[in-house]
């Protein structure tokens, strides 16, 4: 027979994991009333995206007087209801449809601001970012942790770097960081971005940080050419850099999460 911890474990992964809730593997264990189940499983993915896209899509949410579209109504929508036979809390699959389900809420209200796509998109990655298996104790490996934590020193590096799954690249059209903190101060009058090409790094720290960093050709083509095959001196090459320089660049990125070191054979 499992221990307690055991069951408490299966419980909890039953209440987060839709597509378990529903296999013979969970109900033949008759642990629990599986309508109980089933309803407190669905009350806490509602409170779990509820809070997520609070955070993530604050920005849209302060411009719903305009768009007439607040982010959490997906959450009462039939389209979320359809999610819910596939939801795993905490997951990018299950994050990605939430965003998305978001951002086609918002842009449907057809407002007149310019920068809405890009914001949209950036508030999608930033949700999408966030999802997916982190550290929750130090020592603890997960696909976000690098080995080692800093920049390789030494020549005939055995060490190649490697983008972390989940870092995204935005290329958007308006420098949306000089805009979003006027967007959460009182305004009359919906503020402006300027329109101008920016590029910006969205990356996940290993215990769950989302940072994100204005990035320029340098740093989008160390993001794009890192796999984990490259040394240093061929990384530096692709992305016509100094190794010098590439070694401060590497370092600022495994900070953010953005990067790890892949160890050869």
């Amino acid at each position: 027979m499992p221990g307690d911890r055991a069951l408490q474990d299966d419980v909890i992964r039953a209440l987060a994991d839709a597509p378990y809730r529903a296999s013979a593997d969970w109900r033949r264990r008759g642990l629990a009333d599986p309508d109980r189940v089933e309803r407190y499983a669905r009350f806490l993915a509602r409170h779990f995206y509820y809070e997520r896209i609070i955070h993530f899509f604050k920005y849209s949410r302060a411009l719903t007087r305009v768009t007439g579209r607040a982010p959490e109504a997906i959450l009462k929508s039939a389209a979320f209801d359809a999610l819910l036979p596939t939801l795993v809390l905490g997951s990018r699959e299950t994050a990605g449809a939430v965003a998305r389900l978001v951002t086609a809420h918002v842009a449907a209200g057809g407002a007149p601001v310019p920068y809405l796509t890009d914001l949209l998109r950036y508030e999608e990655a930033m949700l999408m970012v966030e999802a997916g298996p982190r550290v929750w104790r130090d020592g603890t490996p997960t696909e976000g942790a690098g080995s080692p934590k800093g920049v390789p020193a030494g020549p005939g590096e055995r060490y190649a770097p490697e983008k972390v799954e989940g870092t995204v690249l935005l290329e958007l059209a308006f420098d949306l960081p000089a805009v979003l903190p006027s967007l959460l101060q009182p305004w009359t009058d919906v503020p402006q971005a300027p329109e101008r090409p920016t590029t910006l790094l969205v990356a996940r720290s290993p215990h769950g940080r989302v940072a994100v960093a204005k990035s320029d050709e340098g740093v989008a083509a160390v993001i794009e050419l890192a796999d984990g095959k490259r040394t240093l001196e061929e990384l530096a090459q692709g992305a016509g850099l100094q190794v010098a320089e590439l070694r401060q660049t590497l370092q600022g990125l495994v900070d953010l999460g953005a990067l790890r070191f892949s160890t050869g054979s």
